[in-house]
């Protein structure tokens, strides 16, 4: 029998690649339109719901949590399961690396607080839930995150922009995995605890390792450049979503690292993308400096 996933905001980072992921994996799955459709109508019958909803940073106190009840209801009427994109931001500043599913929450920053809350609300509904938690996504396109606006334009120029200081470990993923991970796990969720918080191991890099994988990935030398803030302070009055940019810039400069024992023992099988081989597809979209084609193009032959 074929299984149904409901995919809210199927055309976001997280939605885009799980329902791909999903269709590969033989499901049956719906996109909702928040403009057209109806949750209670479109989660009719469905077996697992992806919570790809992320409004900007500037509307989060008004709109995260105000989303969930209807989702809370939608998965509850038909004991459907709700997979979470976890992130790092619950954990806060302070807190020691490794990060795990047993780690406390403890971020007293505005947006940890809220995706803090968010998640806990799932708890207090009683909802089937899978938190999938990840660092810094990856995408095989130009979707909007920090590493293809901000870190991987200037590689045509064999220059990595790195907006932390270069020594720090940090955490990414890779969107294609972490969506086959939701596929393997919404597939086991009978086995899973009524709430499961699994973090995506990923890749934990500083930005000299980061730097030598696209090296090798793109076949040219790649150096890196820090950051300069300046002109997002500049821009801080114009710009709504700045303010939630330096709230979380503690990021680029707190050692982390997510611990894979659970994701190890909840899918053993699980064989993730080579780091370089996802750093090729996620700079893809990136010319070549002049002179690399060739050298590439024998690299990935």
């Amino acid at each position: 029998m074929t299984q149904t996933v409901l995919i809210l905001g199927p055309t976001g980072r997280f939605g885009r690649n799980t329902a791909q992921a999903f269709e590969a994996a033989g499901w049956a799955v719906r996109h909702f339109n928040r403009k057209t459709d109806a949750l209670d109508t479109k989660a009719r019958g469905v077996d697992v719901i992806v919570n790809g909803w992320h409004p900007a940073y500037s509307k989060w106190e008004a709109e995260v949590m105000a989303m969930q009840p209807a989702i809370h209801r939608a998965a509850l009427a038909n004991d459907a399961t709700v997979i979470i994109p976890g992130n790092v931001y619950v954990f806060g500043e302070q807190t020691p690396a490794p990060w795990s599913d047993k780690t406390p929450h403890n971020a007293t920053n505005p947006l940890g607080k809220i995706r803090i809350a968010l998640e806990q609300s799932y708890r207090d509904a009683g909802v089937r839930t899978i938190v999938l938690r990840a660092g810094d996504y990856l995408d095989t396109e130009a979707s909007g995150n920090w590493f293809d606006k901000i870190m991987a334009p200037s590689l045509r120029k064999g220059i990595l922009t790195f907006p932390g200081q270069p020594n720090v470990l940090r955490a990414y993923g890779f969107l294609p995995d972490i969506a086959r991970a939701a596929v393997d796990l919404a597939e086991r969720r009978s086995t899973l605890d009524r709430f499961t918080d699994v973090c995506f191991p990923g890749y934990s890099l500083n930005a000299e390792q980061m730097a030598q994988a696209l090296a090798k990935a793109r076949a040219h030398e790649v150096r890196i450049k820090a950051m300069a803030w300046w002109p997002l302070r500049l821009a801080w009055p114009f710009m709504p979503d700045i303010k939630h940019i330096f709230e979380m810039r503690y990021i680029w400069n707190t050692p982390h690292s997510l611990d894979g024992a659970r994701f190890k023992t909840l899918l053993p099988d699980f064989e993730p993308t080579p780091v370089e081989e996802a750093l090729r597809q996620a700079s893809s979209f990136v010319a070549l400096p002049k002179g690399t084609k060739s050298s590439l193009m024998a690299a990935t032959a």
